[in-house]
């Protein structure tokens, strides 16, 4: 008896000696490489070739029906104009529309709100590929009926985009090896191999914001149609490790 208890620990003692070797072995090794992590950043200065507007007109009216049937007449003849001028209807979308009754209310106690008047508005967004007519679109919107601009965005097209990305990136890349270059040098180093890259980056468009452009036509000033279309920044950044002898 005491000879099968003898051999069951020792068999014990075996497998736990198994197990404790198994996880050990799957321990991975420490990297013994010497590593080096930048950053860079990268820039492409460009012209905008998209420009993106967002027209609405807007009627009030103390009858609903009255308010909507005038702003769709008005944002016909506007759609209409704009197709007129040779923008294709695949660059033109409804951005919003919006039915909203003002009221007010007296001073009688427990009083409800009565209507003043139904405020309609029907926002035109529009996308043109030559923004060199940026101005003589807003002009003959507005000459067909739209009274307010909430928006005009200056920026690229996607392919214009991927194509400054990808030239920003490079840019980035050449950056992040040289400030690596410097250091390997300065330590008495010499860049081996690449570990790993991390991509990341920004765009950012430049905007010409005319929120007020309604009040300003309310007031009776004109709508400045000159555009400038300016410079806009396409941005990328990347980080890498790499390996030194």
């Amino acid at each position: 008896m005491r000879g099968k208890i003898a051999i069951l620990g020792i068999a014990l003692v075996i497998l736990c000696a198994a197990m404790i070797g198994n996880v050990t072995a799957e321990q991975p090794e420490e990297s013994k490489d010497r590593l080096i992590h930048v950053s860079g950043t990268g820039k492409v200065t460009t012209t905008p070739d998209l420009a993106i507007i967002v027209l609405a007109v807007e009627t009030e009216n103390a009858d609903a029906r009255i308010a909507q049937q005038q702003n769709a007449r008005k944002m016909d003849a506007v759609v209409n104009a704009i197709k007129g001028a040779g923008i294709p209807a695949k660059d033109l979308r409804t951005a919003g529309y919006t039915i909203t009754p003002v009221t007010e209310k007296d001073d009688k106690l427990f009083s409800t709100a009565k209507v003043k008047f139904y405020w309609v508005t029907n926002r035109l967004e529009v996308h043109l590929d030559n923004i060199d007519r940026t101005g003589e679109v807003i002009d003959l919107a507005v000459a067909s009926g739209a009274n307010r601009v909430d928006r005009l965005s200056l920026t690229l097209s996607d392919e214009k985009q991927q194509e400054f990305r990808a030239e920003a990136l490079t840019a980035a890349v050449k950056q992040a090896r040289g400030d690596a270059d410097a250091v390997a040098a300065a330590i008495g180093k010499t860049i081996v191999d690449v570990r790993d890259v991390n991509v990341g980056g920004s765009y950012v468009p430049m905007s010409y914001d005319s929120r007020y452009a309604a009040m300003e036509m309310a007031a009776g000033d004109a709508l400045p149609t000159p555009i400038e279309a300016g410079e806009i920044d396409v941005t990328a950044s990347v980080s890498i490790t790499y390996v030194l002898a």
